[in-house]
């Protein structure tokens, strides 16, 4: 998960530029993507198709009102509304920046994903041995997400 940018009115000049940070962002690791699947929303313009074009990766548009095309990003709208806004009074735009970048942080360093047999995408700690019994609870966002590992 990569959180560019916040806004509550995205333009199309906004959304070209957050797709042009999130090329510096990438670096070199920009070479590794192919695809981009949007949505039909107004805000992504020719120009924005030509900065991903630019960079090798093909734009490509999920179906009109199929929201089921683009299932991982409605998967994490989802999750980011259940788990953060919906229990969470938002006070303002650094706030919420705070918020996502505490998740963004829990959801690529610790926590476990199916797809990678339980373990964390970008793990910063070592991998818990298995044989201790003991679980210690590692509170994010004071508590309203939870991180559980073994201890010795």
């Amino acid at each position: 998960m990569h959180i560019l940018g916040t806004t509550s009115h995205p333009t199309r000049t906004w959304t070209t530029q957050q797709a042009r940070n999130l090329l510096m962002d990438l670096d070199d690791r920009g070479d590794g993507f192919r695809f981009l699947v949007r949505d039909r929303a107004g805000q992504f313009t020719t120009t924005f198709d030509a900065v991903m074009a630019g960079a090798g990766i093909d734009t490509v548009k999920i179906p009109p009102r199929c929201p089921r095309a683009n299932c991982f990003a409605e998967r994490f709208v989802l999750t980011a509304r259940t788990e953060l806004t919906d229990r969470i009074l938002i006070f303002g735009e650094r706030h919420l920046r705070t918020v996502l970048a505490q998740n963004s942080t829990h959801h690529n360093g610790r926590r476990p994903h199916r797809a990678l047999q339980l373990l964390p995408p970008h793990p910063d700690h070592p991998t818990p041995d298995l044989a201790h019994r003991r679980i210690k609870r590692r509170p994010v966002l004071g508590g309203l997400l939870n991180g559980y590992e073994r201890t010795a």
